[in-house]
């Protein structure tokens, strides 16, 4: 991938654009939307993509995989409701867009990565070495990181068929997940609490796009 690492007055001019955009949307959190206008998310793409970049909408980023549209970043970090000092467990990494957002808003994230290729490459991203909160692993998903937990949150960036048990397990009791959950081409966003006692209280929201989450390593 050929990256752009230059943060021009341009690019600050149509990211402030793109946060107008999603604002107007509905999302309403303050800390998510000054965190969004503060990351260039050109630099996440092939730098072909330079002139578009700071549209509201999905592009590719190799191995079936997409960088998420800014306003569904947005969203599932809102519904997060995160704080400074938690630990967020993200499945899929993808192009690490969202972990930085969730990393400038002050946590350690913990992301986990299927495509090996998708991996090695934010090896080699110098960006990401700005950002000592984020440990990035390579593995699967359903599988979580059971040496790590238990966490505050858990962020599913892909489609589920249904809420993985193993996931929910490895959520701290008060902790909450976010997760896109759906077999066809559109899934529901739900919020799952898990409740002091262990009991599970679900919250449903909007509907949305997202690729599968697979099990294995690719």
């Amino acid at each position: 991938m050929r990256r752009t690492l230059e943060d021009t007055y341009r690019h600050k001019g149509l990211r402030k654009k793109l946060v107008e955009v999603i604002k107007e949307k509905g999302i309403t959190d303050e800390a998510v939307l000054e965190t969004m206008n503060a990351i260039p998310r050109h630099f996440f793409l092939d730098s072909a993509f330079d002139d578009v970049a700071y549209e509201d909408r999905a592009f590719p980023i190799g191995e079936g995989q997409t960088i998420s549209q800014p306003y569904t970043v947005a969203y599932q970090t809102q519904l997060l409701e995160v704080r400074p000092g938690q630990k967020v467990l993200e499945i899929g990494t993808g192009s690490a867009y969202q972990a930085v957002v969730l990393a400038k808003m002050g946590v350690k994230v913990f992301t986990i990565e299927r495509q090996k290729n998708l991996f090695e490459e934010n090896k080699k991203f110098a960006y990401l070495k700005q950002f000592p909160f984020i440990k990035f692993f390579y593995g699967d998903g359903y599988q979580g990181l059971p040496t790590y937990a238990p966490f505050d949150r858990v962020l599913i960036t892909a489609a589920a068929p249904e809420v993985p048990q193993k996931l929910l397990d490895q959520l701290k009791p008060g902790g909450m997940m976010v997760i896109p959950v759906g077999t066809g081409s559109i899934q529901q966003m739900k919020r799952i609490w898990k409740q002091a006692d262990g009991t599970i209280k679900e919250e449903v929201f909007d509907h949305f796009s997202f690729v599968p989450m697979l099990t294995g390593k690719n």
